[in-house]
């Protein structure tokens, strides 16, 4: 007996499931990339060439889990996050203000920093994909994610209400100075990865990594004036 011509709609169907279990598996393989940046950064910027839709979209979730505890991290030690100014604010408010506006920060220095990392490499001969530029700046925002483990207790423990108000008694000392300090340490920590991810992802030689690099910082700089110039 010949056997039932399979459907297109079944057709359809058995492809949409292959996608969607090929989709999962790639996602998984990801999460399991995200602590290799710390212990072998090449390796994950290597495979952040790869361009294949499946993969470049397998991303997605990392990416998005990096860039918010990347942008709580920022909004952590920016100055004039000054949440409890207000005296009806309490320790939930604080924690849910500083999650949104995270969100909205890392989104913000997601797309523009991938911006000027993209329009740096363009400038020195290399034309990356727009995306994996900005995937090459949430997997090296890594360090300033994790600094959140060290920045919450030391802010928590070591100067409570006062980081988030004006005029609180960090301001007379030097602990905030030193928990910034750590804070921008984790930082640089990140820009290093960011010229792992040029030289590895983009293979720039180094002294194209330094000029993508400083023609971005002017870029960067740019964006923070812009606004103040309008």
């Amino acid at each position: 007996m010949s056997e039932r011509p399979v459907k297109p709609v079944e057709q359809a169907d058995r492809q949409g499931a292959r996608l969607a279990r090929e989709g999962e598996s790639a996602a998984r393989e990801w999460w399991r990339r995200v602590p290799r940046v710390v212990t072998a950064p090449r390796s994950v910027f290597a495979a952040l060439a790869e361009t294949d839709d499946l993969d470049v979209d397998a991303r997605a979730e990392p990416v998005l889990a990096l860039t918010i505890l990347a942008g709580i991290s920022a909004m952590l030690l920016a100055p004039g996050w000054n949440v409890m100014d207000d005296w009806t604010a309490d320790w939930l408010v604080v924690a849910v203000v500083t999650f949104i506006a995270g969100l909205f920060y890392g989104a913000a220095g997601y797309f523009l920093l991938g911006l000027a990392l993209w329009l740096g490499a363009k400038a020195v001969g290399v034309d990356p994909p727009f995306r994996i530029a900005r995937q090459i700046v949430a997997f090296a925002a890594l360090p300033l994610a994790l600094s959140l483990v060290i920045l919450v207790p030391a802010i928590v423990l070591g100067f409570g209400e006062d980081w988030f108000r004006t005029g609180g008694d960090d301001d007379a000392g030097t602990g905030r100075t030193i928990v910034t300090g750590i804070g921008l340490a984790f930082v640089a920590w990140s820009l290093a990865l960011v010229a792992v991810g040029l030289r590895t992802t983009f293979r720039l030689p180094w002294r194209g990594v330094v000029g993508a690099l400083l023609l971005s910082g002017v870029l960067v700089a740019a964006f923070a004036v812009l606004p103040s110039a309008l």
